[in-house]
């Protein structure tokens, strides 16, 4: 995926802001709108994704991918919404489902599918796989496979930026499951606490797919409205459908906008579903039920996209060619993934310890 941001034209409306509801959810109109020539460039990038994600776990099941391996299949909006919202000197930071926020900021998906082959072509030469992909070229500090444990790290890089002087924002991707970790929580506070002088810049977007591993929210915390556990931290947040691409648009240029220009952090909560089990090896769920998840297939935010993008006038030929393209960009991932060597052994020792650095000493 060559580009980041949206590929049409963004009109404003001139609808008043929406209203935030006692649970943190807004009502009302988008602020930021779209038209089809955008939406079919979100299309695109979310279909190929899933292809993607769908190459991935054929990889993993016929032994080529090693490790361990979570696809984004069912959350393809929220990523692809805001990271629409990102401008030059932004970065973002998740967690171990990762593919989609690599391919999202410009990494090409052939050094991306290496990468999870394990080759020395890959985006981090072989060595981090699918849990630890990294693109600092396009503002992507990674991929961290530690529940919860990147979150002081986005934190405190956002603090890092605002005291330096740089006026870039940190987006911030956690899961419903990393939520009750310790780390949030003390996270979250410095996050606050540093807000009130405007030196915390970050946009926590947690994306509640409802199971944390096989584990439900409801059985997981007492406190199942999740938004409300920023609010301890003195942290403002709403609720968007993470299902509805043109909702998390709208959520996500404003929010974005707003911690650019406060320094204070906020948080949105984008309620979805991952239509695939939690790792490609969980061959059979036994947490969730058939019928739970063939409702929830019928709210696909790619499928959704498509009745919009018909109602809009987009005929049904051209998002086929869409699908046919992506299609063919992924098979040559997978080509260039499949014939890449392996790493050099010489690697072993590279990427061990950072450069030397010249260290003043008091004296």
């Amino acid at each position: 995926m060559a580009t980041t941001r949206s590929e049409g034209k963004r009109r404003k409306s001139a609808t008043a802001p929406a209203k935030r509801d006692a649970g943190g959810a807004r009502e009302g109109q988008s602020q930021v709108q779209f038209d089809a020539e955008a939406l079919v460039g979100f299309y695109r990038k979310m279909v190929e994704i899933r292809f993607f994600e769908d190459a991935a776990q054929r990889g993993f099941r016929q032994g080529k991918i090693g490790g361990y391996l979570h696809v984004y299949s069912g959350q393809e909006a929220i990523a692809t919404g805001f990271i629409d919202a990102l401008k030059p000197g932004d970065r973002t930071i998740t967690a171990y489902r990762d593919h989609a926020h690599a391919l999202l900021q410009g990494a090409d998906p052939g050094r991306v599918m290496a990468e999870l082959y394990g080759k020395g072509t890959g985006i981090v030469k072989g060595k981090g796989g699918s849990m630890h992909l990294f693109y600092v070229e396009g503002g992507f500090y990674g991929g961290y496979g530690i529940v919860g444990g990147h979150i002081p790290l986005g934190v405190g890089m956002a603090y890092g930026m605002r005291y330096g002087g740089e006026p870039g924002i940190v987006q911030l991707y956690l899961g419903d499951g990393a939520i009750h970790n310790g780390a949030f929580h003390e996270a979250a506070n410095l996050a606050g606490l540093w807000g009130r002088d405007g030196l915390n810049p970050t946009l926590f977007i947690l994306e509640n797919n409802q199971y944390g591993m096989g584990t439900s929210v409801e059985r997981a915390t007492a406190q199942t409205d999740l938004g409300k556990k920023f609010e301890s931290y003195g942290i403002e947040w709403e609720r968007v459908d993470g299902m509805d691409l043109e909702a998390v648009l709208e959520a996500a240029h404003r929010a974005s906008e707003r911690v650019r220009e406060t320094g204070k952090p906020y948080a949105v909560e984008a309620f979805s579903y991952r239509i695939v089990p939690h790792g490609a090896a969980d061959f059979l769920e036994k947490y969730r039920t058939k019928e739970e998840v063939r409702k929830w297939r019928e709210r696909d935010p790619i499928g959704l996209l498509e009745k919009r993008l018909v109602e809009l006038g987009v005929e049904e030929a051209r998002l086929e060619e869409i699908r046919t393209e992506a299609r063919a960009r992924v098979d040559a991932a997978v080509k260039f993934a499949e014939e890449s060597p392996e790493p050099d052994l010489s690697e072993l020792t590279t990427d061990v310890y950072a450069p030397d650095v010249e260290v003043a000493t008091a004296g």
